[in-house]
C-alpha cells in the first residue's frame, strides 16, 4: 500500500465540532505521554513564544489561546484541520476514495493519521521549548519507533520539509522509500510554487494510487502554478 507523509500547515481551520481532544486520540494514541509533555511544556511557556509558534501580533495572540486550549480543546479530522498552500492545493474535500494513507507529522501530535482529530494549534517542530528542549530531537526516537513499525511492508512517499525530516529517522530495509524533491532548474529549493506543487503532486499519487507511474510523469511546471515554470521533479 501507499502511504503518503505531509507536513502540516502552520495555519489551521479554527473551532470545530468534534469531541474534546485528549493526547489518547487517534491511530498514534500511544504516543500519548509525548504529546502531554509538549502540552504541558506549551502551558508552562504561557502558549509559546513568536519564535517557537512562528507568529506576531493578532496571530500570535489567537496561536497562544488555541496552543492553552489543545487538551481538552474542539476537534476537527486532520484533512480538515489542516490548511495553507500544500493542503489547499491537495483539496482534500474533492479527493475521491484515497488510494493510499496520509500521515502527518507535527510538533504537537507527533503523528497524525487522515481521520485523526486534531485540535487548533500552532507549533513549529524546529523550535526549542524548554524544558523539552528542540522539539524535533524531543520526538526522533519515539516517533521514529511508531512510524517505521506503521510503514513496514508499504511504499512510502517522503513528502516532508527538511524540518520535519528531523524528527524521524527512516528504516528503508524495511519498506520502500521515495524522496521525491521539487527544485528550480538551477537546482535550488523550490519556494512558494513548489509547496503548491507538492499538493498537487500528493492528489496525483492518492487519487492513482501509482507511484511510479506518477512520479515518472508528473510536470510540475504544467500545473499552471504562479511560480512554478521552471520547476523539476526529482524522483
Amino acid at each position: 500500500m501507499l502511504v503518503v507523509l505531509l507536513p502540516p500547515s502552520e495555519g489551521k481551520a479554527p473551532g470545530g465540532d468534534g469531541p474534546p481532544w485528549s493526547p489518547e486520540d487517534g491511530a498514534f494514541g500511544g504516543l500519548a505521554p509525548q504529546r502531554t509533555r509538549v502540552h504541558n511544556a506549551l502551558k508552562r511557556a504561557k502558549g509559546g513564544t513568536a519564535k517557537a509558534l512562528g507568529a506576531s501580533g493578532e496571530l500570535l495572540r489567537a496561536a497562544k489561546a488555541a496552543n492553552l486550549a489543545a487538551v481538552g480543546g474542539p476537534t476537527l479530522p486532520a484533512h480538515q484541520r489542516f490548511t495553507g498552500v500544500v493542503w489547499g492545493h491537495l483539496d482534500p474535500g474533492s479527493l475521491p476514495r484515497l488510494r493510499g494513507e496520509v500521515l502527518v507529522l507535527s510538533a504537537l501530535t507527533g503523528l497524525t493519521a487522515w481521520d485523526d482529530p486534531v485540535p487548533d494549534f500552532r507549533l513549529k517542530l524546529s523550535a526549542s521549548l524548554p524544558p523539552v528542549g528542540n522539539l524535533a530531537t524531543f520526538w526522533r526516537a519515539t516517533l521514529s519507533a511508531a512510524l517505521n513499525d506503521r510503514l513496514a511492508g508499504h511504499t512510502v512517499v517522503d513528502l516532508l520539509p527538511n524540518e520535519h525530516r528531523a524528527a524521524w529517522v527512516p528504516d528503508p530495509d524495511r519498506y520502500d522509500l521515495r524522496r521525491p524533491s521539487l527544485l528550480h532548474r538551477n537546482g535550488k529549493p523550490a519556494g512558494h510554487g513548489g509547496k503548491a506543487a507538492k499538493g498537487l503532486l500528493a492528489r496525483a499519487l492518492l487519487t492513482t494510487g501509482d507511484v511510479d507511474g506518477t512520479l515518472a510523469t508528473f510536470d510540475p511546471a504544467a500545473q499552471g502554478l504562479v511560480g512554478a515554470d521552471d520547476l523539476v521533479l526529482e524522483a
